[in-house]
């Protein structure tokens, strides 16, 4: 029988270092905050990006991320809370909430789409 054993660290660990993530637009104008950039992104490759967005205003990101290509990695989306449809030429559909998780690997190539819907 596999016992699960917690893990539990020997001494806590101070921040290293604060990053201030940089505001900027991506997809269809959706406003966001891009955390991995520049020499931070040097730094913890082969990460690509790490992006948050989240506003009261609909317009600021209702339009979403249309179709668009990606080829030899993986993409997760972490939904905090909300919704968003994604659609691939794989022919995969399906719908994040609160909570929820979705990991994609795009392989020789995949184009999807990830739009936000109002509840």
């Amino acid at each position: 029988m596999n016992t699960i054993t917690p893990f539990t660290p020997r001494q806590s660990r101070s921040v290293e270092h604060l990053i201030a993530g940089v505001a900027t637009s991506d997809g269809a104008g959706v406003k966001l905050t891009r955390v991995l950039t520049g020499k931070l992104q040097q730094r913890l490759n082969p990460f690509l990006m790490l992006d948050a967005f989240g506003s009261d205003n609909p317009d600021d990101y209702i339009a979403g991320f249309p179709d668009h290509p990606h080829r030899g990695f993986e993409t997760i989306t972490y939904m905090l809370a909300g919704r968003m449809r994604h659609r691939d030429s794989a022919g995969h559909e399906g719908l994040l909430g609160d909570g929820g998780v979705q990991w994609m690997t795009a392989g020789r190539g995949v184009i999807h789409s990830e739009i936000p819907e109002q509840k």
